[in-house]
């Protein structure tokens, strides 16, 4: 999958499930959807919202200064050297023929050429002169320009901008010019067959209205940590970004970021920002310049069949707990590793990608309750809301503390023969060998049956078994006693905590059967 920034701009690789490209759009178009739950038909006609809504919406374009050097200049006599694609076999031999001419080549000195992109955006406060765009649209930009719907050109400054939801304030002086102010509805009540409009700046082509109704909703792209896109089959293009998604009242419920497509131009699949998760983000950023989310402070990961029936759970729900940050909020309040959390601040937890955001607009000190399934029944504990800005800035959200080797003897290996897998417990030696944090304790893993679950996983050597369902492993006599408990008690699975350098996840990984058990079947 791509994503394409705006316009002018690099395509940005971006990983999509099961879909070619997805474009971020420098470019975008507006949606329109009714505001409630109730089917509308088809209107006989846009014309008159589109005549109310086009003097809210305006084009953006930016200016950024980029430092290029001109071709270089030949002395008088010896020919120019032709110019093709980079990598070109002919780029290579004309480089090899025309090489002895260089040392009398007169280069040209540097000079700033402007790199433009196109974008759209919406007025929000016409009296103070606020406009919404994409964060992409005016990322890095020297310059930044208004075009209102008179073609009035106007000079903007940035207010704030939010990368991780793509989402970008402008204030423009707009005393004495005709605009009209949106106002936002509730996305969270649009349905899949509501119609919606979009209004944007198409290739540079400004004023344009689409249609299209609202396909799919709470898509998730992979463009950012709080994915929860409309998607809608409104024709947005290159111009679009930062535009409005309308519904039929008139009321921005969206703000159209990217597109699916394999050619660059609208296949009929866009998506946008709800106005739900854009609004409390849009007045941090009027507010305070930047944004001011809830933090926990933990590492989760998705709860999957096999990890909910390791963990005793009924089916798959919640956010797994995987690492929880030291003197971060979830330790203070006793939150653990292999800890399900079902429910954060009275809010179900229905799947994992659920709690990023509602921990996120969840109100910075606040006392807070958090209930989590811990070995095999729920737990409620009472937690006190980070700020995450702060966090990053403090450096809590990383730690790169690795011990320096030592010349202690790599520890004998033994088997956990259920898994598949040759352990020892950790010392200086292998630490230093497979750079391991020395805050991290438990197995390495030395080597591993290619043949089990384990490896399908894809665990691997080097790896670190942390817990065994959900209790910390010193040494492999305590390993194999769990796991005997686990396949006498009739589990055919054990939950393992691994940290693998880069990640800690959990694994739930089959046993084996043992050899006298695969006689008896045979």
């Amino acid at each position: 999958m791509n994503i394409l920034n705006t316009p002018m701009t690099p395509v940005k690789f971006v990983s999509f499930v099961a879909i070619p490209f997805v474009l971020k759009l420098g470019f975008i178009a507006f949606f329109l959807s009714p505001t409630h739950a109730s089917a509308q038909g088809m209107p006989s006609s846009f014309a008159d919202l589109a005549d109310e809504l086009l003097p809210s919406v305006v084009n953006i374009s930016t200016t950024q200064k980029v430092e290029e050097r001109t071709r270089p200049r030949m002395q008088p006599g010896i020919p120019s050297m032709p110019m093709f694609p980079e990598g070109s076999p002919f780029n290579d031999m004309f480089e090899d023929f025309f090489g002895h001419q260089m040392p009398q080549m007169q280069p040209m000195p540097h000079h700033n050429m402007p790199a433009t992109s196109l974008g759209s955006g919406f007025v929000i406060d016409s009296a103070k002169g606020y406009i919404v765009t994409n964060n992409h649209v005016i990322a890095n930009a020297d310059e930044i320009k208004v075009t209102l719907h008179d073609d009035t050109i106007l000079p903007a400054t940035l207010i704030g901008a939010d990368d991780k939801t793509d989402i970008a304030v402008l204030k423009v002086d707009l005393s004495g010019h005709k605009v009209s102010d949106t106002q936002f509805g509730d996305s969270d009540i649009m349905r899949v067959g509501d119609w919606v409009v979009a209004i944007g700046n198409p290739f540079g082509l400004g004023g344009t209205v689409t249609a299209g109704i609202i396909s799919a909703r709470q898509r998730d792209i992979n463009s950012g940590p709080y994915d929860d896109y409309l998607q809608t089959d409104a024709s947005i293009n290159r111009g679009n970004s930062g535009g409005p998604m309308f519904n039929t009242k008139g009321e921005v419920i969206g703000i159209n970021t990217a597109i699916f497509s394999p050619t660059g131009g609208s296949v009929g699949i866009g998506f946008a920002i709800p106005s739900s998760l854009a609004e409390p983000v849009i007045k941090q950023l009027i507010d305070f310049g930047r944004t001011k989310r809830g933090w926990l402070g933990v590492k989760i990961q998705t709860v999957t069949e096999d990890i909910a029936e390791s963990l005793g759970l009924a089916k798959p729900a919640g956010a797994l707990v995987a690492e929880v940050t030291a003197g971060g909020p979830a330790r203070k309040a006793g939150i653990q590793a292999g800890d399900v959390i079902l429910v954060f601040d009275n809010k179900p937890v229905r799947e994992m990608r659920q709690l990023p955001r509602i921990v996120a607009e969840t109100d910075i000190d606040k006392a807070t309750n958090v209930i989590v399934w811990r070995n095999g029944k729920r737990v409620t504990l009472d937690v006190k809301i980070g700020e995450l800005e702060k966090a990053e800035d403090n450096g809590l959200l990383a730690d790169n503390n690795i011990i320096a080797p030592t010349n202690e003897a790599e520890p004998k290996g033994q088997s956990l023969d259920l898994l598949g897998l040759t352990v020892a417990p950790l010392n200086s030696q292998t630490r230093a060998m497979h750079s391991i944090d020395d805050a991290v304790n438990g197995l390495i893993i030395l080597d591993i049956d290619m043949n089990s679950d384990a490896a399908k996983k894809g665990i691997t050597k080097g790896d670190v078994i942390v817990d065994i369902n959900q209790r910390n492993v010193q040494s492999v006599k305590q390993a194999q006693s769990i796991i005997a408990k686990a396949k006498q008690n009739g589990r055919d699975k054990v939950l393992l905590l691994i940290n693998n350098q880069a990640n800690i996840t959990f694994v739930a990984v089959k046993l084996k059967a043992p050899e006298n058990e695969k006689q008896k079947a045979e």
